[in-house]
C-alpha cells in the first residue's frame, strides 16, 4: 500500500508486445535512459493468438512491463510507437494505486528529469 499518497507519485504499468529480443531490449533501454520509465521488465515466449486482417495468428512474442509516473505516460507512449517495428503497437497502461510507498517514490525519481535521491531498489 502506498505510505503517503499525497507525496508519492501515481504510478502505471505500461505494457506493450514485440517480435524480437532486439526490439525489446531496444525500447527498454531507450525508455529507462531518457528517465520515461525507471524499471522494464521483459518477458520472454510470450504466446499470443490474435486477428490481425482477417486472419487468426499464432505467434510468441516479448512482453514488456515499463513502471513509469502518470505524468510521463503520453511521452512513453510516443517513444514506443516510434520504436516499435509494429504497424498497430500494443499499448496498454495500468494504473497501480496499491504501490508501496518507498517503491512508488523511486519510480517518481527515477523518472523526473533531474536525477533523485532515493536510490536504486534492493534486488
Amino acid at each position: 500500500m502506498r505510505d503517503d499518497p499525497v507525496s508519492t507519485p501515481r504510478i502505471l504499468i505500461v505494457m506493450t508486445t514485440v517480435g524480437t529480443q532486439e526490439q525489446a531490449l531496444d525500447i527498454a533501454n531507450h525508455l529507462v535512459d531518457k528517465r520515461l520509465a525507471a524499471c522494464v521488465n521483459i518477458v520472454p515466449g510470450v504466446r499470443s493468438i490474435f486477428r490481425w486482417k482477417g486472419e487468426v495468428i499464432d505467434d510468441t512474442e516479448f512482453l514488456l512491463l515499463a513502471k513509469t509516473v502518470e505524468e510521463r505516460y503520453e511521452e512513453v507512449s510516443a517513444a514506443i510507437k516510434s520504436l516499435h517495428a509494429y504497424e498497430l503497437p500494443e499499448i496498454l497502461a495500468y494504473p497501480a494505486p496499491l504501490a508501496d510507498g518507498p517503491f512508488a517514490a523511486w519510480v517518481g525519481d527515477a523518472t523526473n528529469r533531474v536525477e533523485g535521491s532515493r536510490g536504486r531498489p534492493r534486488k
